[in-house]
Order: C-alpha cells, then sequence, then structure tokens
C-alpha cells in the first residue's frame, strides 16, 4: 500500500488544483484522475475478484470526490470565499483522501505496472529512503506532517501567498491532500506492529490541533486574509471567515471523532480476541 500510495504522491503536485478560468489547467487534472482510474481498472482486471467490489466502489469514489472539488463551480467560489476555500480543503482531506485509502488501491495499482515496474515500485522501501518513508507514514510521522502542512500554510503569509500566485495555490492544494493521504494511510492501514493504539493517539491529537485552529479562526476579531473582502449572501468578510472556521470545526471535528470511534471499536475487539485466546490457553 505505502509504495502505491508513494506513486500517486509523485503525481499529487500536477493534479492537486486546477483553476476553473484556466482550461488547460482542468483538462490536466481531469486527464490525470482519469489516468488513475484507467490504470486501476487495469489492475483489477488482472486481479480479477481479489480487486474487491467493495474496494474498488471506495477507491473510484475517492477520485470521483476529488474531481469535483477540483472541478467544479466550487473552486472558481474558493477563489472569492474563505468558507467555499475550506470546503474545498477539508473536503479533498476528510472526505476524498480517507475513500482513496480505504479503498487499498497499492496492490491494484502496482499490478496495472508491467513486471518490472512492479519490481521498481517493491525496491522503494529499501535504505534510507524507505526508512524516512517509513517513519513519515507511521501514526505519529503522519500526524505531525499533517500538523506542519495544515498549520503553515494557514499563517496568513503562507496563505496569502497562495491566494495570489497560481504555482503556490497548486503547491498549497498539492501538499494538502499528500499529507491527507499520509494520514489516513497511517491511521486506517496501520503497519504490523504498530498497532492502533498509535493510529488512535495521531487520530486524537489530529482531532485537537485541527479544533485549536478553527477555534482561533471563528474566534478572531480581525480578518486573517485581507484578499478576501466580502463573503457570500451578503456577508462580511469576518463573518465569511467565521463561517469558515465553523466548517473547519464541526464537520470537519465530526469526521475525526468518528474515524478516532471506529479506531477504538477495532481496538477493542482485538483486545477480546487476544484476551479470549490467553483464557483458552
Amino acid at each position: 500500500m505505502r509504495a502505491a500510495l508513494f506513486l500517486i504522491l509523485i503525481a499529487t503536485p500536477a493534479a492537486a488544483h486546477a483553476d476553473a478560468h484556466a482550461e488547460a489547467g482542468s483538462v490536466l487534472v481531469a486527464v490525470l484522475l482519469l489516468a488513475t482510474a484507467v490504470a486501476y481498472v487495469a489492475g483489477a482486471r488482472r486481479l480479477g475478484a481479489r480487486a474487491g467490489y467493495m474496494r474498488s466502489a471506495l477507491f473510484i469514489s475517492g477520485l470521483a470526490f476529488t474531481a469535483a472539488f477540483l472541478l467544479s463551480p466550487l473552486d472558481a467560489w474558493a477563489a472569492r470565499y474563505l468558507s467555499a476555500h475550506m470546503i474545498q480543503h477539508f473536503g479533498l482531506m476528510l472526505l476524498a483522501a480517507p475513500l482513496i485509502v480505504m479503498g487499498r488501491p497499492g496492490v491494484t495499482l502496482l499490478w496495472a505496472l508491467p513486471r518490472a515496474g512492479r519490481r521498481a515500485a517493491g525496491g522503494l522501501g529499501q535504505g534510507r529512503p524507505g526508512r524516512a518513508w517509513r517513519a513519515v507514514t507511521s501514526p505519529i510521522g503522519a500526524f505531525a506532517t499533517y500538523f506542519l502542512v495544515l498549520w503553515l500554510w494557514h499563517a496568513p503569509p503562507l496563505y496569502q501567498a497562495a491566494l495570489g500566485q497560481d504555482a503556490v495555490h497548486d503547491l498549497q492544494h498539492a501538499t494538502f491532500l499528500a499529507a491527507a493521504l499520509i494520514f489516513w494511510t497511517a491511521v486506517l492501514a496501520p503497519r504490523p506492529g504498530e498497532g492502533r493504539a498509535a493510529a488512535l493517539l495521531a487520530i486524537f491529537l489530529t482531532a485537537l490541533q485541527s479544533c485549536v485552529l478553527a477555534a482561533l479562526v471563528t474566534l478572531s476579531e480581525t480578518v486573517w486574509y485581507p484578499a478576501y473582502d466580502t463573503g457570500p449572501f451578503g456577508m462580511t468578510a469576518l463573518g465569511d471567515q467565521q463561517l469558515g472556521g465553523l466548517i473547519m470545526w464541526v464537520p470537519c471535528g465530526a469526521v475525526l471523532i468518528g474515524a478516532a470511534v471506529a479506531t477504538l471499536s477495532s481496538l477493542l475487539r482485538d483486545l477480546d480476541r487476544r484476551n479470549g485466546r490467553a483464557e483458552a490457553s
């Protein structure tokens, strides 16, 4: 899974953002997403039923939501309103990314490659790069990556730069999506030995820091990003900022709480099975 995730992340910077007014950029994103879907279908055909129909549906749904957040009119609204931008950002990070990861596309995408390509992908985990990659995709490493990306890009100087320069905006969306893919891979599919307890801790810490950032944005009495000079439906820029903070706070918090509950449930089931085996012996 992590080898295939690495391959996906290589393509992420090019596909992470499409300006609704730039037809060429929109076409590029559409082509890259379509190419990913075609590669997945090719791998699934080779694997047959082993690819899993539900996993395939989840993965394709994740790609579809990615396209919706980047290619729909929402992208144009996000350039005008902070609240729309928050829907776009956290839709990518908390809806599209986990759907892609829950589809567990690793093996299927690898089987879309020729044999030499599969061998090369299998060698990605060797040596120092492999150790660094395993550290980043551990639950705590993934939390740290998510934390740094989220807070750095919401700092006013960087956020303003992203609004003013297309290349910086592309990088912002690329790193948001990449950090989310890493995070959800770490907590939804922890490696053997890492356990669900570490994943649960990572989810808790991520929810906590997201709530802190959301509270700062929502409760601020000043506009953080002057590039947004108005809000939707006649709202002021400050009102739009408060709405954006609430979007980050409530729906996004609910997704992370749901993930924590599911992880805790899995952890308790694992403990019950271990206790049952211990009693049987």
